[in-house]
């Protein structure tokens, strides 16, 4: 196979180790020694997770939350253009700036709808099982380039910015990753059945409003303390959507399942726990503020929660 999931994972590692070695050389750094351990463990991870001992990782990862925890993990210094120079750019450039930018959701595209074990002679192309993420990976590669070649700059340029983009972004990048294992966690230790069980023995869900209200908020909630509406939804549909809604009430399953998501979604735009939602934009645009992504989403957040409350109660 030509292109896999794990040789990506191999150039995050080595761009990851890249960056934390010039962080750990950069003498105006302000904590050039606790960020460089950062991102070098983070680099270790992806490079050779695979072969590590599972307590070993997890370590690992504790090491990485103690760093972050404490204050530890932050940006250094980098030179930037000024504000008129950025313009002058901009405008020189003009829309050939996209050209990058559209070049990776193209890729990603074409490798999704590529036939499954398409190949090239004996050679098959694209894991099929990761046809998109290998597609964002070399749309990524190939939008390098490309930004190289409109821009005239060398590709290791590529290199700085990412750390600049890097350490903008701080430990948040790391958040997604985390939440996902909560989630894995949470569904192996049998969450789902003991929220059930609580919220049965203690709230009467024998009134369908109850019942829906129950639902649609826990949904949020969780959404909103996990970060992540995929890991809320299990915990969520297994202790009220099945038994109650669907098995008590008779209530459609593909309703109740695409009503229990946009609520999840709803707490996603909620919380900061959604780093790469709320935190990474901020970080991006260089907000002052960055709750302001949060602040902006509070009021759609809160209406489609109301509205998705009502037609939950009347589907019902």
């Amino acid at each position: 196979m030509l292109f896999t999931i794990n040789q990506f994972y191999i150039i995050v590692g080595i761009l990851l180790a890249t960056i934390a070695i010039f962080t750990l050389l950069d003498k105006n750094h302000p904590k050039r020694l606790s960020s460089g351990i950062f991102w070098l463990i983070y680099a270790v991870i992806f490079l050779v997770g695979n072969w590590l001992p599972d307590a070993l990782v997890g370590i690992m990862v504790i090491v990485m939350a103690l760093l972050a925890g404490s204050g530890k993990v932050i940006g250094g210094k980098h030179q930037q253009p000024d504000l008129t120079q950025r313009q002058q750019d901009a405008k020189r450039f003009g829309n050939k700036l996209f050209i990058p930018a559209l070049t990776i959701p193209l890729m990603a595209i074409v490798a999704t709808l590529l036939p499954k074990g398409f190949s090239i002679g004996t050679l098959q192309l694209i894991d099929p099982k990761s046809a998109t993420i290998i597609g964002v990976g070399l749309g990524c590669i190939l939008a390098l380039f490309i930004g190289a070649l409109i821009t005239k700059s060398r590709p290791t340029q590529g290199i700085h910015e990412a750390r600049r983009l890097l350490d903008a972004l701080s430990w948040a990048i790391v958040l997604p990753q985390m939440l996902a294992m909560l989630g894995l966690v949470f569904s192996a230790s049998g969450v789902d059945t003991a929220v059930g069980a609580v919220l049965t023995n203690y709230i009467n869900l024998d009134y369908k409003l109850i019942a829906a209200l129950i639902y649609v908020l826990g949904m949020a909630l969780f959404t909103i303390i996990m970060g992540n509406a995929f890991v809320a939804f299990p915990i969520i549909m297994g202790g009220v959507g099945i038994p109650i809604l669907i098995g008590h009430f008779g209530a459609n399953p593909a309703m109740v399942a695409a009503i229990g998501m946009l609520s999840g979604y709803c707490g996603t735009l909620m919380t900061p726990m959604a780093a790469n939602f709320n935190i990474i934009p901020a970080a991006l645009l260089e907000l002052q503020d960055r709750n302001l992504v949060i602040k902006t989403q509070l009021p759609s957040g809160i209406g489609i929660l109301l509205a998705n409350l009502i037609l939950l109660y009347v589907l019902i």
